[in-house]
């Protein structure tokens, strides 16, 4: 193997050799001390064998010496690589720049891969990076953990702990989250629990303090359910934080408007390319026009990073934006359409008033045409916690 390449660096050529004693030939070759391998004998005047590119013009001279012909049948090696390249000087620099960029590349950090992060957005994260000098194009080989780390940390406040990890030329950035003790109730003052909205209780826990509703009690928006100041059976009067969850079956009625004139795609599109590079963070356009666009129109842009055998990224990508114009129509949808639209919105607009603890335990729709409307209601019932804690002025607690 050590042999192989040595030749091929140096270079070798494949030599059939014809003549009335090809013997003769071979004794002069050892003679002059000239290295030949894989000898083959095709017949009794004609062999082939290798031999050094440098040897050639010694094998010529001998075959002039004994009347041999002699033919070149392959020439290979990096002197014969050089000789068909080194005036093509295109091909040659993108060989060079291949190079470059496969050992070069490695060096530098052009592609960023965050894993750990629930609360803090990626984006919060890289930019923190970025202030500290780590970025697309940075060193990865000059990371200061214990350094970046000081830095960093003091702009993510809900981040305990990140590293930096470079593996090639992609960065694998690992945080851990700071946990966050559960908020400690104010128990300084006294305090009431009130019911949010109206609403028919299903379930009362008073855990301090003493409930003035039970199970089964209708109650009215900002009545008082569980308070805080009260007597004991030996006529004591407490002042305390009281603490407890009230459930009660609530009801709802919401409305929305739903157009039933809406503007759709019609005919009349055309379609418009762009073409541009991005290396690193500079985008470079090479063909069509930028990323404006109106309202009319439907825009799509597709990514493709480039990267060389083995999966090693390159900070290359080209990026081309497909435009799509269109002209607006006016129609009229139906009414189970607009309907529909209307019903979706309503349910999301009701869970987000529920919060996470309600539940939707009845629902019914109605919809009445208004014009070019149609103006969709929602009457539902829920189950829900409607206690809210308030605290008890100092006047109060005095009387």
């Amino acid at each position: 193997m050590y042999k192989r390449i040595v030749h091929y660096l140096q270079g070798s050529q494949l030599v059939q050799i014809q003549c009335a004693c090809p013997e003769r030939v071979l004794n002069l070759l050892g003679a002059k001390g000239i290295l030949f391998w894989d000898l083959q004998w095709e017949s009794e005047i004609c062999l082939r064998l290798r031999m050094l590119l440098e040897q050639g013009p010694a094998l010529e001279e001998i075959a002039g010496q004994t009347g041999a012909e002699m033919t070149v049948l392959r020439r290979r090696g990096i002197p014969v690589l050089w000789g068909r390249f080194h005036r093509r000087y295109v091909l040659l620099a993108g060989f060079a720049v291949f190079w470059l960029l496969l050992f070069g590349g490695n060096l530098f950090i052009w592609e960023f891969r965050v894993s750990g992060n629930e609360t803090v957005p990626t984006e919060t994260v890289l930019r923190a990076l970025e202030n500290y000098g780590i970025t697309v194009g940075s060193p990865g080989l000059e990371i200061d953990q214990e350094d970046m780390r000081n830095h960093v940390l003091l702009e993510l406040h809900d981040v305990s702990w990140l590293t930096v990890n470079v593996k090639g030329c992609v960065a694998y950035v690992q945080v851990v989250e700071r946990q966050r003790p559960p908020e400690i109730a104010d128990e300084a003052g006294v305090w009431n629990i009130v019911a949010a909205r109206d609403g028919l209780v299903t379930r009362v826990r008073a855990l301090d303090g003493k409930a003035l509703v039970a199970e089964g009690s209708t109650v009215t928006e900002g009545e008082l359910l569980v308070t805080g100041v009260y007597e004991s059976r030996e006529g004591n009067t407490y002042m305390t934080h009281s603490l407890g969850t009230v459930e009660a079956r609530t009801w709802y009625e919401l409305s929305v408007s739903v157009p039933l004139e809406i503007t759709e795609k019609s005919g009349g599109r055309r379609e418009k390319t762009a073409l541009s590079v991005d290396f690193g963070k500079k985008r470079i356009k090479l063909w069509g026009r930028g990323s404006i666009s109106g309202a009319s129109c439907d825009k799509i842009t597709y990514y493709h990073p480039l990267s060389l055998p083995g999966g090693l990224r390159l900070p290359i990508t080209m990026v081309r934006e497909s435009v799509t114009y269109y002209d607006g129509q006016s129609v009229r949808r139906s009414r189970e359409q607009a309907q529909k639209e209307g019903e979706t919105l309503l349910l999301q607009q009701l869970k987000a008033q529920l919060g996470r603890d309600g539940s939707v335990t009845e629902t019914r729709f109605s919809a009445a045409e208004e014009g070019d409307y149609l103006t969709v209601t929602l009457q539902a019932e829920c189950l829900e916690q409607i206690g809210v804690p308030v605290q008890v002025q100092q006047t109060e607690e005095a009387n």
